[in-house]
C-alpha cells in the first residue's frame, strides 16, 4: 500500500508553514510541559467569550464525579431573548493532554449566537496525571449536572447537543456512548469534528501523515500513551476512553462528522461514520480535500475553512428546526 500522503489544499499548505513554525506535529511524552507552558494557553485568557455582550457568561464549579474534585464549567447564555433555549454542551481538545474549558469554545460560542444557543464548556482532568476514566467521567458529571440545571441558565435539557473537536470529538463520541449504557442525559446529537477516536493508531492515513502536519502518529501515540498508559493498542482497552473500540452503536444520538483527507484520524473517522450507519444509526460525514487536523481553527479564513463551519452550522439548524 502506497505511504504517500494526500496532498495538503494549496491555501491551508501556505498556512501550514506558518503554524509548523510554532506547532510540530511529532510531540513526545517529554515535551508536554514544554507545550503547556507555551503562550496559547494565556491568549485564551484574553478571549472575549461574551462576543461583545452577546452572552452573559460565568464560570460555575460544580460537583465531580463520585471522590473525585469539583470541575468548572463556562456557562454563557444569550443575554437577550426567550427562553429556554438548546444547549450546546462542548469539550475542548488537547489530545487528552492539554487545554481547558476556553480551548475552542470560539467555534460553539459562534454556532449559539447564530441559533440562541446556551453553551456550556466543560473542563475535565488531564493525562498523564489523570489517565482514564479520569477525564470521560469528569465530561459525564458536567453533563448530568448540566442537564438537572438546565433551567436555571435558560436551556432546554430535552435539546442539549454534545460537541468536541480532536480530543474533544472523541470524548463527545465516548460520551454518547456512557450516556446511553448508564441511561444518563439523552442528547438530541454529537458534533464530532476530526475526533480522536482510536488508540491503535495503526490506519493507513495514520502512517501516510507521519511527520505531517500538526499532529501525527507520534503525537497520536504520546496523548493515547498518557491517557491509557501500557493498555494503549491493547486488547482491553475501554469503549468509553477510546469510541472506535465500542462494539455497539446503536441508539446513540445523530452524529456530525468531519475530518481533512491529509490528517491521521481520516481513516478511523470515516470507519466509525460507516459502523453508526451498519448499526442503523443516523450520521452525516465530511471529508474535506486537502485539510490537515484542525484546519478550520489554525486559519479560519480559508475556503475550505469556511466551507466546514458553515456544514457544520448548516446542520445543527437542521437538527434543532426537526
Amino acid at each position: 500500500m502506497s505511504q504517500i500522503p494526500p496532498p495538503f489544499d494549496p491555501e491551508l499548505a501556505a498556512a501550514l508553514e506558518l503554524v509548523n513554525q510554532v506547532v510540530q506535529p511529532g510531540l513526545t511524552l517529554d515535551e508536554i510541559d514544554l507545550v503547556r507552558q507555551g503562550p496559547g494557553i494565556e491568549m485564551l485568557a484574553d478571549l472575549d467569550v461574551t462576543l461583545d455582550g452577546f452572552y452573559e457568561v460565568e464560570d460555575r464549579t460544580v460537583p465531580g464525579p463520585e471522590n473525585a474534585p469539583d470541575i468548572s464549567l463556562l456557562i454563557a447564555r444569550p443575554a437577550a431573548g426567550a427562553a429556554p433555549r438548546p444547549v450546546i454542551y462542548h469539550v475542548h481538545g488537547g489530545g487528552m493532554i492539554l487545554g481547558n474549558n476556553r480551548v475552542g469554545v470560539d467555534v460553539p460560542l459562534a454556532w449559539g449566537k447564530e441559533l440562541d444557543a446556551v453553551v456550556v464548556s466543560v473542563e475535565y482532568r488531564l493525562a498523564p496525571e489523570h489517565p482514564h476514566p479520569a477525564p470521560i467521567e469528569d465530561v459525564y458529571a458536567g453533563l448530568v449536572w448540566t442537564a438537572e440545571h438546565a433551567e436555571e441558565f435558560g436551556g432546554d435539557p430535552e435539546r442539549i447537543v454534545i460537541a468536541g473537536a480532536s480530543a474533544g470529538g472523541g470524548l463527545s463520541a465516548a460520551l454518547a456512548l456512557l450516556t446511553r449504557d448508564r441511561k444518563g442525559p439523552r442528547p438530541i446529537g454529537q458534533v464530532l469534528m476530526c475526533p480522536m477516536l482510536d488508540d491503535r493508531n495503526d490506519t493507513p492515513s495514520s502512517h501516510q501523515m507521519a511527520g505531517l502536519g500538526v499532529w501525527d502518529r507520534t503525537a497520536n501515540e504520546t496523548g493515547w500513551t498518557a491517557l491509557l498508559g501500557a493498555e494503549r493498542g491493547g486488547p482491553d482497552v475501554s469503549p468509553y476512553a477510546a469510541a472506535a473500540r465500542a462494539e455497539d452503536l446503536t441508539g446513540l444520538p445523530p452524529a456530525f462528522l468531519d475530518v481533512g483527507s491529509a490528517e491521521t484520524f481520516r481513516d478511523e473517522v470515516v470507519a466509525y461514520a460507516s459502523r453508526i450507519w451498519q448499526s442503523g444509526g443516523i450520521a452525516e460525514l465530511h471529508v474535506w480535500p486537502g485539510g490537515f487536523h484542525g484546519f478550520d481553527g489554525f486559519a479560519p479564513q480559508a475556503a475550505l475553512s469556511q466551507s466546514s463551519r458553515a456544514a457544520h452550522l448548516n446542520w445543527l439548524r437542521r437538527l434543532l428546526d426537526a
